[in-house]
């Protein structure tokens, strides 16, 4: 076993972790933070993508050793200081970006991700970044206006698909 410490969410954070421990497995067994999903254990579905100093990454293929000192943020420490919504979770509200829910919080991390880089990115753009999350109720149409919602643009031409 190895001591690993991180900040999580702002607070600090430590275990014991064997070598072959997932980041996934950390926060959600020993941090007791479960909206990080695990859908696939293979880095295919996106459902848990937290930030790790400052980058998104797919939390089940990296080891909880290689974010030891790291600032790591994961959807719980997405909303505003008050506990509301911040703005891509309520966009994400607003424009139906959910069904099931299991894919959501690597959505909205993915997002945050992507407008942090790209504050106003085309449709196109959102697509092609989303690539790498997958939603089994095929409810891409409305996690890709959320996201342009929540960056500040106009979706109400944006037809229904």
């Amino acid at each position: 076993m190895t001591q690993v410490n991180m900040t999580v969410n702002g607070k600090a954070a430590s275990g014991d972790v064997e070598g072959r421990t997932l980041l996934a497995q950390f926060l959600r067994d020993a941090q007791g933070l479960t909206g990080t999903h695990v859908g696939c254990d293979t880095s295919q579905c996106g459902a848990c993508v937290v930030h790790v100093d400052g980058q998104a990454v797919k939390s089940c293929t990296m080891l909880a050793l290689e974010a030891d000192g790291a600032q790591v943020n994961t959807i719980e420490g997405q909303a505003n200081a008050d506990g509301s919504l911040n703005v891509i979770q309520q966009a994400f509200q607003d424009h139906h970006g959910l069904q099931c829910g299991f894919c959501t919080p690597g959505m909205v991390m993915s997002a945050a991700a992507l407008l942090k880089d790209n504050p106003k990115p085309t449709e196109t753009e959102v697509r092609d970044y989303l690539e790498g999350n997958i939603c089994r109720c095929t409810g891409y149409h409305n996690i890709v206006k959320a996201i342009l919602a929540a960056s500040g643009q106009d979706v109400s031409a944006i037809a229904a698909e």
